[in-house]
């Protein structure tokens, strides 16, 4: 995914920064670019590519040009095609401000419409620009760079991080940091910056790793640190041993390492393929998927429901939604429930796969079954879909595979975007599936009125914000699950899950990874179910998992839970969310997640969850990518 290296010392800034771009591209990428200040003239130098990293080196280094403060970043596109112009960095109307972004500025359209009112001229289609012109407008009203940065953050919104140079103040570098993180390196007259630390770990082990809400501005021989509202922050300096000789290799280790980190990618693709797809008119579905990055239009249409093959009277009496799947499936279309229920106001049933057939069916001509699998061609799925079909009920089939025999045989389809993925647990299809599905509430509603054009936007950017927080968190808590707490719980034998609401089903997939690809025993429930019986399994010797919720009310049923463990010498473990601190007190161990939309918590905790099981599995030396007796696509019952 995206990545920002930048640098600011006595040394040449290029090669530290293409060196770092190059440790960076495991992210996945599609453009690349490169600015600093000249030595030479003292003002901008940049050139960017739509492309790799190596392409743009050979270009720079013919020019020559280099300084002692710089900045490069590795795109991949959410706003706008990949081209050049698009690529970063980016700059306001004089070109005396440059900027690198990781992550999504919310509303940025509407403040975009505003600056071109006052005489702004874009030359790209990001969400980025926006931030260089903004800056560029604010800062000749302040008498601190400071000051300008407190309005500057005031005023944005979504997950980001992003580094500025301005061109007159060429002994200063700025970071933002919200919600993504942004790693500073403490040199010796030299300072290091990089969402991932690892673009200079053979810099340096001075690492600084900005706070959430917080800016900063370094000199080379110094950071000034603030939070949001412009009140200094103490400086924390950790010792980082980890090298990138030691980890990288240019390529992941296993293919579900690689997938857990392609999840924003998928995520981000397939939220603006459904926002094309939804927007166009008199486009066949082949065309649309071909060209849906270059489409502008956020304009929501009809053509969703001619793919769907759903009729406007059909939506509208639309009693009943439901969803069939097995395995990981199961589980997104079970957290999906909540989005059908809460945001439709639909009445939603889930369904496993492997005992539809031998249930009672009640055909309803006013309901829908949508079938959710990653392969298309899951045998349990596949034929309770023949089974719907021959009482000529609409079927949609959400998958992965265009070329299945799901795709085929259902009314309609849902294309996943989430790329091929190879190893046997699933993790990005997984992910893929809740964000779809999320997506689809939305367009449901507002097709039947329930939600507004506005709102239906919205809840698009809610999901790329997190997936950003999806892979924020990773990163959060990468080192301490790697260095330490892999190891710490790669020693227990037995696992047991907790959740409530929304989280217990996200519960569920959790237990599954454990197991699928560890071996290790798993078992979820639901956290109200514990003093029902499985209570009595809690000891020291069996961690407890708990997976918190954004809706206060099971938020204080979940510390209620978490009590009953601690009371009994359980060791717990909690994912939580920021300001949840009387959870956060209660745990032995505690991952603490940036705060989004409460409906879509399991995403955000989606990516760390699998990371800190594939670090746990690693420990124990299981074949990761092809656990034993599973395979990747299921095709007999």
């Amino acid at each position: 995914m995206c990545g920002i290296v930048g640098y600011i010392g006595d040394k040449r800034c290029r090669q530290n920064v293409f060196q770092g771009l190059t440790r960076l591209e495991y992210r996945g990428y599609d453009s690349a670019g490169f600015v600093c200040i000249d030595s030479n003239h003292n003002h901008f130098a940049f050139h960017k590519e739509a492309g790799g990293v190596d392409p743009l080196a050979r270009v720079i280094n013919e020019t020559k040009f280099d300084g002692t403060i710089g900045m490069g970043h590795t795109r991949w596109a959410t706003h706008g095609v990949v081209d050049q112009a698009n690529s970063h960095p980016h700059f306001n109307c004089k070109k005396s401000i440059a900027i690198v972004h990781n992550g999504i500025i919310e509303g940025y359209e509407h403040l975009r419409e505003k600056l071109i009112n006052e005489g702004h001229e874009f030359y790209s289609t990001t969400d980025t620009e926006v931030i260089a012109h903004l800056f560029g407008t604010i800062l000749p009203q302040h008498d601190t760079i400071k000051n300008a940065l407190i309005e500057l953050v005031s005023q944005l919104h979504g997950a980001f991080s992003f580094v500025l140079i301005l061109e007159d103040h060429p002994d200063q570098l700025i970071l933002v940091r919200h919600r993504s993180p942004l790693v500073i390196g403490v040199g010796n007259n030299e300072m290091f910056v990089a969402s991932d630390f690892l673009a200079f770990s053979d810099k340096t082990d001075n690492i600084v790793f900005m706070p959430d809400d917080s800016f900063a501005i370094l000199r080379k021989d110094g950071i000034e640190l603030y939070s949001f509202d412009g009140k200094p922050l103490e400086i924390t300096t950790e010792i980082i041993e980890a090298k990138f000789i030691d980890i990288d290799k240019q390529q992941f280790e296993h293919y579900m390492l690689k997938e857990i980190y392609d999840q924003k990618r998928s995520i981000t693709r397939t939220v603006s393929f459904y926002r094309v797809m939804g927007s166009c008119t008199d486009r066949a579905f082949s065309q649309i998927s071909a060209s849906f990055n270059n489409h502008k239009s956020t304009e929501y249409s009809d053509s969703i429901w001619r793919q769907l093959s759903l009729s406007k009277a059909q939506i509208n009496s639309l009693t009943q939604i439901n969803l069939v799947a097995a395995g990981s499936s199961w589980h997104a279309a079970r957290i999906a429930q909540f989005f059908f229920e809460t945001i439709c106001k639909i009445p939603t049933r889930i369904h496993l796969s492997s005992e539809f057939r031998y249930m009672p069916f009640f055909a309803d001509k006013n309901s829908i079954f949508i079938m959710v699998s990653q392969s298309g061609e899951t045998a349990d799925t596949l034929e309770a879909l023949r089974l719907i079909n021959s009482f000529e009920i609409s079927t949609i089939a959400l998958t992965n595979v265009p070329t299945s025999s799901m795709v085929r045989e259902a009314s309609g389809f849902l294309p996943m975007q989430a790329g091929p993925e190879i190893s046997v647990a699933s993790t990005k299809a997984f992910s893929t599936q809740v964000a779809t599905l999320y997506w689809f509430a939305n367009r449901l509603a507002l097709e039947r009125g329930d939600i507004t054009p506005e709102q239906m936007h919205e809840a698009e950017e809610d999901l790329f914000i997190a997936a950003e927080v999806l892979e924020a968190a990773i990163e959060i808590h990468k080192l301490r699950i790697t260095q330490e707490l892999a190891k710490k719980y790669a020693q227990y034998d037995r696992f047991i899950f907790l959740g409530r609401h929304i989280s217990y089903p996200f519960a569920m997939e959790a237990a599954l990874k454990l197991k699928e690809i560890s071996y290790i025993f798993a078992q979820c429930y639901p956290a109200g179910e514990l003093k029902h019986g499985p209570i009595a399994l809690i000891d020291d010797k069996t961690p407890i998992v708990i997976f918190s919720v954004l809706d206060d009310l099971i938020y204080r049923k979940i510390i209620s839970n978490a009590h009953e463990v601690k009371a009994r010498n359980g060791h717990l473990i909690v994912f939580a969310f920021e300001g949840q601190d009387d959870l956060i007190k209660l745990a032995d161990c505690a991952f603490v997640i940036p705060k989004i939309t409460p409906l879509l918590a399991p995403l955000a905790m989606t990516g760390l969850m699998q990371f800190f099981v594939y670090h746990i599995t690693r420990e124990l030396d299981r074949p990761i990518d092809k656990p034993r007796h599973l395979a990747k696509s299921v095709t007999v019952e």
